[in-house]
């Protein structure tokens, strides 16, 4: 038996699958393993771990002078206690929710476990609607539908054109960080802790149950305005329970997690910074992203934090692997205690996953589990596992505890449903969207297809078959899967390319609008790290890089579905306003290609174009 087969044997749950065949070829899938009785709230691990672990510490941050400031267990509860105290007395109106604007904080994780220990909805808006966006159309439209009791931004300084956009769309008062200049009418953070009712907190505590709303998250509202996701306590406390069942190693060695992804999203806000609470660990919060000028500040932050769990996104990996293969100490570090390497919100590119195998080899004489995890907000998150070493990246695992899966034949795909106390009861004030997102055997429809790893063993997982919505088909009545040919143009064009969008509906034939990697593609063409993307993306060896990937993809191509022969390098980023990228930095094919329609008839046109290609 070799090192990875003993990792994990120690760390995950043996996989397995029950399957049932309907007479019309739908598949329900279940687990043999039951779901455990699970918390009665969110608030029952602090409780727990402030009990337990009151010195551990829980939430850190850089401080002013770049050293790691935050709470401990014992700390972080009487906070909570304080600021939920604050709110009960204050918060008059109670079915209307408590906001955050801002990036993950102390302050904004202390905010958003006070609400959820008393029974207060809490929300996050995307921070991109105030700070990048140019019209806050979104952010208005959310706060005039939320008509929130209190705001909270720390850093307001950067937030203040966003402030005036949404003024006299709501009767919220301002909350604030104590380091910032404090508006007329608005309070300070320290405010909320000034005093306390104990037995009025006991008694709010001891009224929230599973069926309470914990959260209110929203959709990236690519097709529109994001829609409100209702989350109970029910959802989240199930959620968690699945995971140390299926990673009970958890459970063993408290989990140390370096992490960015925003709260206002599921994979950060739900599954990472649970996954910590939950299991008494320790959460760093990493004011870095995976974006230009923005990631050296995590690649700094894990100098100083050799984490136990990485969990990410694809793009991150792609801009940590560099890194890690020309650093040794950063390497030495980072692998140094590293249990398991984690990506969703997107697949993963093969070179991606072989390269961090082939790293973690090195570093340590075994492989660490690359393993990914499925679901969407409305199943908070966790809907399937791969708690188990797969043969490569795209498996998606098997139902967790108390899920069911239900694949319906859909075209040549089977699209997946799922059912189970982690999902939504529906839709905030949108009783129409909740109806249609739900089957006659309350399955919720989440617009996935999936097949089996391997047909002849389901115990081997699914994997992730693209969105049924995305796929399309050519003149020749060809369908086109769009997912498994966004990852295929993504490693043979590596690593010139960040991210791809598949244009050919209702065409002859297959194209690519390329989001480039300019950094890469600066390095082919021998160009200085200021050049303009304009000048890197017509650069002849570039040009030359993406034609002989896209000859490549035809050659081994078996019929024109499964190859573009011809592409568009975009010199301009996705933009937030018309819905092309999430906060995770995943990008919505149908956004695109809505936005950016007269390029992709100019694709299929004759004109020509430096940033054009076609065979």
């Amino acid at each position: 038996m070799n090192m990875p087969e003993i990792q994990g044997a120690r760390l995950f749950a043996e996989p397995a699958v029950k399957v049932e065949t309907r007479a019309d070829g739908t598949l329900v899938l279940d687990t043999p393993m039951a779901l455990e009785p699970y918390a009665r709230c969110v608030g029952e691990y602090l409780e727990h771990w402030s009990g337990q672990t009151p010195d551990r510490d829980f939430l850190l941050e850089r401080g002013p002078q770049g050293d790691w400031q935050g709470v401990t267990y014992g700390q972080a509860l009487s906070q909570v206690r304080r600021i939920a105290g604050w709110l009960l007395q204050h918060h008059k109106r109670p079915d209307h929710p408590v906001c955050v604007l801002t990036d993950n904080s102390v302050e904004h994780g202390l905010i958003m476990l006070a609400c959820m220990h008393v029974g207060i909805p809490y929300t996050a808006v995307s921070p991109a609607y105030s700070l990048v966006s140019k019209d806050h159309a979104k952010l208005k439209n959310l706060i005039e539908r939320l008509d929130p009791e209190f705001i909270y931004v720390g850093g307001i300084q950067r937030f203040l054109p966003a402030l005036k956009s949404i003024e006299g769309l709501h009767k919220a008062t301002l909350i604030v960080s104590d380091h910032d200049t404090r508006p007329e009418g608005a309070l300070r953070f320290s405010q909320l802790l000034e005093g306390i009712d104990g037995p009025a907190v006991d008694e709010a505590y001891r009224q929230v149950g599973p069926d309470t709303v914990a959260k209110i998250l929203f959709t990236s509202g690519s097709t529109g305005y994001p829609k409100g996701v209702i989350n109970t306590q029910r959802m989240m406390c199930a959620s968690q329970q699945a995971k140390r069942q299926v990673w009970p190693f958890l459970a063993e060695h408290p989990p140390v997690l370096l992490d960015w992804l925003p709260w206002n999203h599921t994979f950060g806000g739900n599954h990472n910074f649970n996954v910590i609470l939950a299991n008494g660990g320790t959460l760093y919060l990493d004011g870095g992203k995976p974006l230009p000028g923005m990631f050296d500040q995590s690649v700094q932050n894990l100098r100083d934090v050799a984490p136990t769990l990485y969990l990410n996104v694809p793009r991150a990996f792609d801009m940590l692997l560099p890194v890690l293969r020309s650093d040794a100490e950063l390497r030495r570090t980072f692998f140094s205690r590293l249990q398991v390497i984690f990506y969703a919100a997107a697949a993963l590119p093969q070179h991606l996953w072989d390269g961090l195998i082939e790293l973690s080899k090195q570093e340590l004489g075994y492989a660490v589990p690359m393993v990914t995890a499925w679901g969407s907000t409305e199943t908070s998150p966790l809907a399937t596992d791969c708690h188990y070493q797969a043969d490569r990246s795209g498996v998606i695992g098997l139902p967790v505890p108390g899920v069911s899966i239900k694949l319906v034949p859909s075209g040549d795909k089977l699209e997946v449903r799922v059912k189970g106390p982690n999902i939504t009861p529906g839709y905030f004030k949108q009783p129409e969207e909740t109806a249609k997102a739900f089957d006659e055997e309350g399955f919720y429809r989440i617009g996935d297809a999936a097949k089996f790893a391997d047909p002849d063993n389901p115990a081997a997982g699914l994997m992730f078959d693209g969105r049924v919505s995305e796929d399309f088909k050519l003149t020749t009545a060809t369908w086109v899967s769009v997912g498994a040919l966004r990852v295929k143009g993504i490693e043979t064009l590596a690593p010139a390319v960040q991210d791809i969008v598949v244009t050919g509906h209702d065409r002859d034939s297959v194209g690519f609008l390329i989001f480039p990697n300019v950094a890469a593609c600066r390095k082919l063409a021998g160009l200085p790290e200021d050049a303009a993307a304009e000048q890197v993306a017509a650069h002849p060896a570039v040009v030359e890089h993406i034609t002989r990937g896209l000859q490549a993809m035809r050659s081994q191509g078996t019929g024109s579905s499964t190859f573009a022969d011809r592409a568009a390098l975009l010199v301009t980023p996705p933009a937030v306003d018309s819905g092309e990228i999430t906060d995770k930095g995943y990008i919505n094919q149908s956004a695109v290609l809505r936005a950016r329609a007269p390029l992709v008839d100019k694709l299929y046109g004759s004109e020509i174009d430096p940033l054009i290609i076609r065979l």
